[in-house]
């Protein structure tokens, strides 16, 4: 199975990239019939029909659903009737691009996250601002699409000689309304409302490191100072009545220091290993792979380091990923691999493993999913049962600052 976590800002459909193959610029009309003639009044015939459904449709939802607003499935009706009504005009713009040749992106879909609650979801269908300028466009188009269709369909039997240049003029008209109402206009208020929900994703995962450094704190380094303290006093108090069992505690109290230094190592690796900001991301990323239970061939092809807040997110992907290698995949064998395209940065992950891995499949992945799309970062997941298992994360690259460059320079 393959799974994908996309920010809407990056995504078009194939519609789109087919529309970009249309020309820039129409033949000018004239007498003689050709084929982008045919098609405007192919265009035009059909409007009937097509409003007639997209007014019916529209009218129908409206009335039910602002109907039932007094009961409980009132709202989400009218919410599913907005989702069809982005259905209708994808239609719409597809009609337009074969026979009008108008070249119109597709609306980025609405960012549907599992985190978020069924009244969130309610609220954000209710409020899309493309399903309602779907909605204008139908009702708007009834009265036109019967106007044009009488028209054209007169003008065929009466006016047939210049019908080329009427046709021109009403599709003209077409074209309008297509760019104005059914183009993504909205991208920028639908970018803003993607911000504000990866502001909550960040801030809850920058709580939850918080939680987690001070669990660690208590329950390990803290505790064994306790222990190291106490014991310390103990062995003060038997320093005179028993030399042995006093240097026996002093040997223990060593070894619990040493055992804190440890921890507390591990915490501030944990936190941001030290050889990432004194040797960048190939030598971290070699480090944490020969912690890994299973052999990594570690390749990173990179000319330049990357802003220190994307190296940190790329060093901690690849450190929970080979750790779920570890706990969970059975493999034998792993590869990471880290190289810049564009104005990208890649990093692929694979294992031999029994595969069977899913972004629903526990709270690493998923965690891992929200903390790139949070920065506009992609993370996809190929792990069919038996495996192999394929992790592809994409980050955007940022160049590395001045501030960036200080924090990394060698401690003496």
């Amino acid at each position: 199975m393959t799974e994908r976590l996309w920010t809407s800002s990056s995504a078009r459909t194939a519609g789109a990239a087919a529309g970009d193959r249309l020309p820039d610029h129409l033949p000018p009309a004239r007498f003689a019939y050709d084929r982008h003639t045919w098609k405007e009044i192919a265009h035009l015939l059909a409007n009937f029909p097509a409003a007639l459904l997209g007014f019916v449709y529209v009218v129908t939802m409206l009335s039910v659903g602002a109907g039932l607003t007094v009961t409980v499935i009132g709202l989400p009706l009218l919410a599913a009737g907005l989702l069809g009504a982005r259905q209708l005009g994808k239609l719409e713009r597809a009609r337009a691009r074969a026979l009008l040749g108008v070249r119109v992106d597709e609306p980025s879909p609405l960012p549907w996250r599992s985190g978020r609650g069924i009244f969130a979801q309610l609220w954000m269908s209710l409020k899309d601002p493309v399903g309602w300028r779907t909605v204008l466009y139908d009702v708007i188009r009834f009265p036109w699409g019967v106007l044009t269709f009488a028209v054209t369909l007169t003008s065929l039997f009466v006016l047939w000689p210049v019908l080329p240049f009427i046709a021109r003029g009403l599709t003209n008209v077409d074209r309008a309304m297509v760019r104005g109402l059914l183009s993504p206009s909205d991208e920028l208020e639908r970018r803003i409302a993607e911000l504000e929900s990866d502001r909550g994703i960040v801030v809850d995962t920058a709580a939850a490191d918080l939680r987690r450094i001070e669990r660690d704190l208590h329950d390990g380094a803290q505790a064994r100072l306790v222990n190291l303290a106490m014991g310390l006093g103990l062995a003060k108090e038997k320093l005179l009545e028993d030399p042995d069992a006093a240097a026996a505690m002093v040997d223990e109290a060593h070894g619990e220091v040493k055992l804190a230094l440890q921890e507390l190592r591990d915490l501030a690796r944990g936190i941001h290993p030290a050889v990432l900001t004194d040797r960048g991301l190939d030598a971290a990323l070699s480090s944490v792979a020969s912690r890994c239970t299973v052999p990594v061939k570690v390749t990173a092809d990179l000319t330049e380091r990357p802003a220190a807040a994307i190296e940190g997110i790329a060093y901690f992907t690849v450190s929970e990923l080979l750790q779920n290698v570890s706990k969970h995949s059975g493999a034998r064998s792993a590869s990471v691999e880290v190289w810049r395209s564009s104005d990208r940065l890649l990093i692929q992950v694979e294992d031999d493993g029994h595969g069977g891995a899913r972004l629903d499949g526990g709270t690493g992945m998923r965690g891992l999913a929200e903390r790139l799309s949070a920065v506009d970062g992609l993370f996809v997941v190929d792990s069919p049962e038996g495996g192999p298992t394929t992790v592809t994360a994409e980050l955007p690259w940022r160049d590395r600052t001045e501030t960036d460059a200080a924090g990394s320079a060698p401690r003496r």
